[in-house]
């Protein structure tokens, strides 16, 4: 009798809308050249704790979560997937904001300035 282990997909940590994943597109559209694509992490800085940071990559990590965009390549930091599961990430702007919006249901607390949050 054989034993044959079955891999299922698993969802991606983190859902991206259609808004962000055009502005992946952008960014990866004016990327330096050795960009392999952008990257998701949350280090810790501010007054609550962990941030979201959003920054362009140029290797890939070994446990970085990876995502295929229409726009290109996006991860998620190993360290920070933990933090994002059923996140959603937006591109919002107005006449005087522009900037990536998380919707995060791991987020405990966040300081007044929407800076960074808890876990």
């Amino acid at each position: 009798m054989t034993t044959e282990t079955k891999t299922r997909q698993l969802p991606a940590a983190v859902t991206l809308t259609r808004g962000a994943e055009a502005r992946i597109a952008h960014l990866m559209e004016n990327a330096p050249e050795d960009a392999i694509g952008v990257k998701l992490s949350t280090p810790r800085r501010g007054c609550s704790g962990l941030a979201y940071s959003v920054d362009y990559v140029t290797e890939e990590q070994k446990f970085d979560e990876k995502i295929e965009t229409p726009g290109g390549t996006f991860y998620i930091d190993g360290g920070s997937v933990l933090y994002l599961v059923g996140s959603v990430m937006d591109w919002r702007e107005d006449d005087f904001t522009a900037g990536f919006v998380f919707e995060n249901p791991n987020a405990k607390g966040a300081c007044g300035c929407g800076e960074s949050f808890m876990v």
